[in-house]
């Protein structure tokens, strides 16, 4: 029997399974900003783990619904290759999590690459397949471009001793999905520029 997820229609971000959640940060308007995180908080969100390196809405977040964990774990997003430490300590966090019946939004400023990105290092650790796992995720967020899905996978086959040869397959079966499910990331990110209007201003109130 499939599960329903939860559906958002203001906040920036989409269910992948009913305990994790991936998305882009906040709006830059308060009131719209307060109205996205209202609804994550109704929809069940419980953590948020942010891996932006460029901004943080930890005290926006704790002002207004102290109630919600949040970790702070910012990465850049520059097609760097990830340290596994990275992966680890998100993953980690999002199991804690998971385990204490919380649910988690891993954002990232688009919802693109970085977030995308360690929802599917989450996916992996909790046993899922290579494929069906970035299918979830796309299926999810169709503008989901997980750049860093090669290093989680590599990380993956590290954390659990897989061997040199399972790791080229799966490599391999993700290169060709990529190749099979291209999106087309400058209209992407040209969209999400045009629906920046300001600045940040939930530092005034």
């Amino acid at each position: 029997m499939q599960t329903t997820l939860p559906r958002l229609d203001v906040a920036n971000a989409d269910f992948v399974t009913p305990a994790l959640a991936i998305g882009g940060d906040l709006d830059p308007t308060l009131f719209r900003a307060l109205e996205q995180l209202d609804e994550l908080v109704d929809a069940g969100v419980t953590h948020i783990l942010d891996v932006r390196i460029e901004g943080s809405d930890a005290e926006f977040v704790a002002r207004h619904h102290p109630e919600i964990a949040y970790l702070h774990h910012g990465v850049d997003d520059a097609g760097q290759r990830i340290p596994d430490a990275w992966f680890e300590e998100g993953v980690r966090w999002v199991t804690m999590a998971s385990e204490a019946r919380g649910v988690v939004l891993v954002h990232c400023h688009m919802g693109v690459n970085r977030g995308p990105s360690l929802g599917y290092a989450v996916l992996l650790a909790q046993g899922w397949d290579p494929i069906e796992a970035v299918d979830a995720i796309r299926g999810a967020r169709p503008v989901a471009a997980l750049a860093y899905a090669a290093d989680a996978l590599e990380w993956h086959h590290r954390r659990t001793g897989g061997t040199t040869t399972a790791l080229r397959r799966d490599l391999r079966r993700l290169a060709v999905w990529r190749r099979a499910n291209d999106v087309e990331l400058g209209n992407i990110v040209r969209q999400v520029m045009r629906d920046e209007r300001q600045v940040p201003t939930w530092e005034v109130l």
